[in-house]
């Protein structure tokens, strides 16, 4: 009689004990290991996130500040012959400057020069995105946009790249279409570590999330110890 009896208290136990495993389950944190990638938004190509625009603010504000400094003399000047007083020294003797230089002169060649160059950089500024240091990410959802710096981005990696056994130190140039990893062992074979760091580096970028992953560029060297 004894031993069903202690066979049904085992068996009324085993529910308690399972719902208290699965509780702590849930209460642990789940490993770096079990995140991957975020996902991409449904209908997405994952690879056609462009780049932030750049506000240009400093660029816009000098622009603006010069083209009101200008207009306001002009203005000024124009409003003082207007009411009968002459114009001002420096505006007859650019006028006159400009009436009397023939057009293949050093200084006009080097004012329209200079000229040229400002309105190509104006340009340039306004047609290019700028924020070159925002890399894109995926985006995992339609109203919101998500970028990771460059050196974010080049730490991620080397922290990786540190966590590779043999590697001593390494060293990751971030850019837009290229991650450049130097690292230096101090112990395995260099093919060995060149193959756990190609592994380890092409999993980080995938986990990064970006709209356009950079290619991987891994160099392995050995350390040079110094002689006594």
């Amino acid at each position: 009689m004894s031993e069903p009896q202690g066979s049904e208290g085992t068996t009324q136990r085993l529910p308690v004990i399972e719902r208290e495993t699965e509780h702590e389950q849930r209460d642990q944190p789940e490993p770096a290991a079990a995140y991957g990638p975020p996902p991409v938004l449904e209908g997405g190509t994952g690879g056609t996130e462009r780049r932030f625009w750049s506000a240009r603010r400093i660029p816009a504000g000098i622009v603006a500040l010069l083209l009101l400094l200008v207009a306001g003399i002009f203005l000024y000047d124009i409003a003082a012959v207007r009411a009968d007083r002459p114009a001002m020294h420096w505006r007859r003797e650019l006028s006159r400057q400009l009436a009397e230089r023939p057009l293949d002169d050093t200084w006009v060649l080097v004012g329209a020069g200079v000229a040229a160059a400002l309105g190509l950089w104006l340009i340039l500024l306004a047609i290019t995105p700028g924020l070159r240091s925002l890399l894109p990410m995926r985006r995992t959802h339609p109203d919101v946009r998500a970028g990771l710096h460059r050196d974010a981005a080049a730490m991620v990696l080397r922290d990786r790249a540190m966590e590779v056994a043999g590697v001593q130190s390494a060293r990751v140039r971030m850019s837009r279409k290229k991650a450049d990893v130097r690292a230096v062992s101090h112990f395995r074979e260099l093919d060995d570590v060149r193959g756990d760091l190609d592994a380890a580096l092409a999993e980080a970028v995938s986990g990064l999330g970006l709209s356009r992953p950079p290619a991987l560029s891994v160099h392995v060297t050995r350390t040079t110890r110094k002689k006594g």
